[in-house]
């Protein structure tokens, strides 16, 4: 292979949004009936090692020794090719080696170059930091525009306001200098009038907040709504849909998603911000040539920018990088891992310096219990879990149907009008309850909070006996009238948002699930821990109690089983396992409490699984049609390569190229009637050995370059790939020499390979085709998408749902 000539071509071309070429005739066109429209046009697969261009025949001008841009690079909704990618970094890594022997300059362009990785990092970390940061601190204060204005500055919230105030410690929400809608416009917050006045501008400001954002997705950048998740693991995966992390999809998805939160809306800002955090590392990618013309090592800069985002998120940065490798990543070397744990270290130490909360913490849910734990209470535990895996079983299925309904009728035509009735509803139900009334993230830090003697919340209303107090611990008492009615808010707040959160997941506005999620678990749990705590201490004397939790003593935290079925509810509904319990115990500060949380979080997941095998990312990319090959499930079926391999029986002939024998008029024929992205190319059409394979996007751009700049090339001159012309008369037009874009080492595999081989090539390599031969003869070809049909058919599913859409 020509080394030379593919070191300096291969990285002229760019894949960014601006500097894509328009190719004629290669646009893609979902509606072909061609049996592969997107994924069979993306078959083209490894366009070559040695780079891109056109030699010319000796007496002609050899063109490619100058950049041809476009060669080697990859149209919209086209799956990358893993091998060729790794394989041009590799070149270009050992050029730059051995060049740094030759100069100081080239040795210092050497060491910028491997700096250049850990220095991509730190500009990640700090630019979600700082996102995270003002997305925090606007979401805190216009969650609290909704129920009034602090008169010392309109641009503090509720809690900045009252800083300054006087007041005593047990009115400190009620302070002077913040005023609610009713007393700023009546004069007084006290009354019927009053209350309905508050009630309208809550409802009011959720519908202004909630319609701004939709309209500024449907106007500016569509791929802002949603979690984003979903997208991100199908882009890691090698499959490209660009703008998706473009500009101004970080632009809007930016102010949206504050304007989304502060709507009331059941929605949370943390997947969201995962999508933040890769549209940083997307743009900033374009920094350095290394990753703006390798689109796999930037899939490595993007899995360490989805750790960043989980770590600004929870302020869980070791979380983030076990939930990037665990739930996002497809490809995730230990060099990705060291990297995604300073990007997320840079993220976390940037929003713990901004300080959005004022509480010198990242999150507003930290919490840090004191009591240790009982073995016996690992039974609620895993009740917990077990109340997690079926609400998150049962999330899934609703949500999906509710989604499929969306896409398949009329109601998706109107994303608008669907935001407005949801906000409207979720915010005339949400202010009469003042669980629901607040935003969602202070509930959760309400529910995992632990009373103290001071807490002025109806949660911690309990009968006081000072006599039996030891220390800073509170015993357990009884139930004061507060707290009852704070059990009956909560059950009807957990009500509304087992249902709401359903049809608000997958609307056209910035949504996160993390959020609602753990506010299902933490108000299940926070029941479950009040009326255990109960129990306990109107039955100390009960077998089960008598051995640990004697009468005065402080044994039961309702704030750990609240936090405990927020991981549950979570795990159901995500499937996360490992970075679920290291996010929460990160959250918490405290070790002691890891059994209790793997315990619900296993449990969750068994009984989630056992009801469906799909977490809520996987099933939203099924439900969209993404082509995403799961490393996680098994191939257990007994087929063979020629089963799934096209041409089948009865089918036309494989489109091929012959090696020296076909005309330029002949190779665009081919070009225009089929809608392949590559083509094999063989001995002779008798022989149908194999030479390699060539991109069609590769033959265009080459072809038409060559019809410019070389002299002599027309319609009937001879395409030739091997290393040395055909014999020709000399009365014949110049010929056209393609070596350098061939393949000449694509994956083949025999007719009677085993597909489970088969598919365990394509995940583990991650590649876009596979030829099929026998006995050394070409027989077929077998793409991506003919895998995943194939496996969709097996699963009884439609296999024309793998169609990006």
């Amino acid at each position: 292979m020509d080394q030379k000539g593919y070191r300096r071509e291969s990285f002229q071309s760019s894949t960014s949004d601006e500097d894509m070429l328009e190719i004629a005739g290669a646009s893609l066109d979902f509606s072909m009936a061609d049996d592969d429209p997107p994924l069979d046009r993306e078959m083209g697969g490894f366009s070559s090692y040695n780079g891109g261009g056109m030699n010319g025949t000796s007496t002609m001008m050899d063109f490619l020794e100058e950049p041809l841009p476009g060669v080697g690079t990859y149209e919209d909704f086209n799956t990358i090719d893993w091998v060729r990618e790794k394989s041009r970094d590799r070149d270009r890594h050992r050029e730059i080696t051995s060049r740094s022997k030759e100069s100081t300059w080239a040795l210092i362009h050497s060491v910028s170059d491997a700096f250049s990785g850990w220095l991509l990092m730190l500009l990640i970390g700090l630019l979600a930091g700082s996102l995270a940061g003002l997305i925090d601190i606007s979401a805190h204060w216009m969650t609290d525009l909704k129920e009034g204005v602090c008169l010392a500055g309109f641009w503090f919230n509720h809690e900045h306001c009252c800083w300054k105030s006087n007041t005593t410690f047990t009115d400190r929400d009620v302070c002077p200098e913040w005023k609610s809608w009713s007393q700023l416009i009546l004069g007084h917050g006290e009354g019927a009038f009053a209350y309905i006045l508050n009630y309208f501008m809550y409802v009011i400001w959720a519908l202004m907040f909630s319609l701004l954002a939709v309209l500024l997705v449907k106007g500016f950048a569509p791929y802002a709504c949603g979690s984003g998740i979903p997208e991100i693991k199908t882009i890691l995966s090698g499959f490209i849909i660009r703008g998706y992390l473009g500009k101004w999809t970080l632009i809007i998805k930016t102010i949206t998603l504050v304007l989304a939160v502060s709507s009331g809306l059941s929605l949370g800002k943390e997947g969201p911000l995962v999508h933040v955090a890769c549209c940083c590392g997307n743009i900033l990618c374009h920094l350095f040539t290394k990753y703006r013309k390798n689109e796999a090592k930037r899939r490595e800069v993007l899995s360490a920018a989805a750790a960043a985002g989980v770590s600004v998120a929870f302020g869980a940065p070791i979380g983030g990088v076990l939930f990037s490798l665990e739930e996002v990543s497809y490809y995730f070397p230990l060099k990705t891992l060291w990297r995604s744990f300073f990007a997320a270290l840079v993220a976390a130490f940037t929003l713990r310096s901004i300080n959005p909360f004022g509480n010198s913490r990242l999150v507003l849910f930290y919490v840090e219990f004191h009591m240790p734990w009982h073995l016996l209470e690992l039974v609620p535990f895993i009740l917990l879990g077990i109340f997690g895996g079926l609400w998150g079983a049962f999330f899934i299925r609703s949500n999906i149907a509710w989604c499929r309904r969306r896409k398949t009728t009329k109601l998706g035509k109107y994303p608008v009008l669907e935001v407005f009735v949801v906000t409207a509803i979720t915010a005339v139900l949400a202010f009469p309850n003042e669980y629901t009334r607040m935003s969602t993230s202070e509930l959760i830090s309400e529910l995992f909070n632990d009373c103290g003697i001071l807490d002025s919340s109806k949660l911690c209303e309990y009968v006081n006996d000072f006599n039996s107090t030891k220390g800073d611990d509170l015993p357990d008492r009884a139930a004061g009238p507060g707290v009852y009615t704070a059990m009956w808010q909560l059950a009807l707040a957990l009500i509304m948002k087992v249902f709401i959160t359903i049809f608000t997941f997958g609307m056209k506005v910035p949504s996160g699930l993390f959020i609602p999620s753990m506010a299902v678990g933490a108000i299940a749990g926070r029941l479950l821990g009040v009326a255990v705590e109960q129990l306990a201490y109107y039955h100390h004397d009960w077998a089960i109690f008598s051995g640990w939790c004697s009468q005065g003593a402080d044994c039961i935290t309702p704030g750990l089983y609240a936090m405990v079925g927020a991981a549950a509810c979570l795990g159901g509904v995500t499937r996360m396992t490992v970075s679920l319990v290291v996010i929460m115990f990160e959250l918490t500060g405290g070790l002691e409490y890891i059994v209790p949380l793997m315990a619900a979080a296993m449990t969750s997941k068994w009984v989630a699984d056992a009801i469906g095998r799909e977490g809520i990312y996987d099933a939203h990319i099924r439900l969209n049609g993404y082509p995403f090959l799961e490393a996680k499930e098994e191939f257990s079926h007994k087929t063979l390569a020629m089963d799934v391999m096209r041409p089948r029986r009865n089918d036309p002939p494989l489109t091929v190229i012959t090696q020296d024998s076909m005309t330029v008029e002949d190779v665009e024929t081919i070009i225009n009637d089929t809608t392949y992205s590559g083509y094999p190319v063989v001995v002779s059409r008798e022989s149908q050995r194999l030479v390699g394979f060539v991109l069609r996007r590769d033959l265009i751009i080459s072809i038409e370059n060559a019809r410019k700049k070389q002299d002599g090339i027309v319609s009937t001159s001879i395409i030739y790939f091997t290393d040395h012309s055909p014999p020709l008369p000399p009365s014949s037009p110049s010929m056209l020499k393609l070596r350098s874009i061939l393949d000449l080492s694509p994956f083949t595999v025999t007719d009677q390979t085993p597909m489970e081989i088969v598919v365990d090539i394509f995940r583990k390599l991650g590649l876009r085709q596979c030829l099929v031969t026998h006995n050394g003869k070409l027989l077929g070809i077998i793409t991506k998408k003919d895998v995943l049909k194939h496996i969709a058919q097996l699963a009884n599913q439609d296999p024309d749902s793998i169609l990006f859409n």
